[in-house]
């Protein structure tokens, strides 16, 4: 009756004629684009399976290969492990052992430390020589590192309304007083020292007092190695001239005896190196001692005059020219030897001769840099007049 009704029977009528419950060509013409619906859709069930095995299959060659990267990192693991202790093993090794082992070198410190102040010095010396050379080793590397990371200060390249500007014929920019062009950095430094090629870096407005300082703890440090290390000095050159005459003895002795009759070393590898080590030490510290307590002495000169390296050249061409007129030069930037100390360090009041100067500080110096008003810790004002 549904096949004489002429309707369409779906997939139903599909299904019973693939089943051979009705014969084949009895469907409607209907039922032939629900065949043709049934057959894409199987196609694409079999494409859509065959696109799932494929990626299964990439999944497990994936975690096989997983599987074999972490098997080699094992074996190669139990190996070292394995060469490790081959070559570390002891049958008298134990929890003590390991520990003595890894203490070793704190007694070797201990013992070493012990025997150099222990005998020598008493206790209240130790924790001098301890205090100082930490405060020291502070400041020197506190200042070096604030000389080289601080900029000098550079003037503005707009127009501004300073008096007494310039204009720089290399930067062709405004140049207030007190600034030099640096032709290494090629830019206009605002109270140029000079350019410091140990910093990297031009010494001016900003970093001027940090290069002082480092230069003047640096200097420190050297005489306090030196003078500290003096009696290990004279051991150490002692020790070297004896081993020098032993050798010349040996030598003689060996030259009229058999191979195997030569005496052996008096000395050791390690005893020469390390007394040789102490002369060169304390030769090296008393030289830069020197070396750069001449430069901090030459600093510490202009600091008192209140001029820069480049202006006491310039100073020393204009004194001369009015000493010829009969006039006297004086320094507008100059205000008193312990003045011009004061202003350099920054000191306003006496605490910062603590905070500021003996103590680690990052405080800026007084001014811009751009201007030269009088500072407020100046007891004395001075005419800026450049000749009476």
């Amino acid at each position: 009756m549904l096949l004489s009704s002429g309707r369409c029977l779906g997939t139903v009528g599909i299904a019973l004629e693939q089943a051979g419950c009705l014969p084949v060509g009895s469907l409607p013409n209907s039922c032939h684009y629900c065949r043709r619906g049934v057959a894409g859709m199987r196609s694409r069930q079999r494409m859509f399976a065959a696109v799932m095995r494929l990626l299964l299959k990439c999944l497990r060659l994936g975690r096989r290969r997983r599987f074999k990267l972490v098997r080699q990192v094992e074996q190669l693991w139990h190996y070292g492990h394995l060469c490790l202790r081959s070559l570390l093993y002891n049958s008298f090794t134990n929890g003590d052992v390991v520990l003595d082992s890894l203490f070793e070198p704190v007694y070797w410190l201990v013992d070493h430390v012990t025997r150099w102040f222990g005998v020598t010095y008493t206790p209240a010396w130790i924790c001098w020589h301890l205090a100082y050379g930490h405060w020291n080793l502070i400041m020197i590397v506190f200042h070096y590192y604030m000389a080289i990371t601080t900029s000098p200060g550079h003037p503005p390249q707009a127009k501004n309304d300073l008096t007494g500007v310039s204009i720089c014929r290399k930067c062709i920019a405004p140049k207030p007083a007190r600034t030099h062009h640096c032709s290494i950095c090629n830019r206009c430094v605002l109270k140029m020292d000079h350019h410091c090629p140990w910093l990297n870096n031009c010494v001016g407005h900003y970093n001027h007092r940090y290069f002082f300082s480092f230069c003047l703890f640096m200097t420190m440090g050297c005489i306090y190695c030196s003078i500290s290390g003096w009696e290990m000095f004279r051991d150490a050159y002692a020790a070297i001239e004896r081993m020098k005459l032993l050798e010349k003895e040996r030598l003689q002795v060996a030259a009229n005896q058999t191979y195997y009759q030569t005496p052996p070393p008096t000395f050791s590898f390690r005893q020469r190196a390390f007394h040789k080590s102490v002369v060169y030490l304390w030769v090296l510290c008393s030289s830069v001692a020197l070396a750069l307590g001449a430069l901090t002495l030459w600093h510490a000169a202009l600091i008192t005059r209140g001029e820069t390296s480049i202006e006491r050249h310039i100073n020393r061409k204009e004194r001369q020219r009015l000493q010829k007129k009969g006039k006297v030069f004086r320094n507008p930037y100059s205000y008193g030897s312990w003045d011009n100390w004061k202003v350099f360090l920054g000191v306003d009041v006496p605490r910062h001769w603590l905070t500021r100067v003996l103590l680690p500080s990052p405080h800026l110096p007084h001014g811009t840099g751009l201007s030269w008003d009088l500072p407020p810790c100046v007891t004395e004002q001075r005419a800026p007049l450049l000749a009476i």
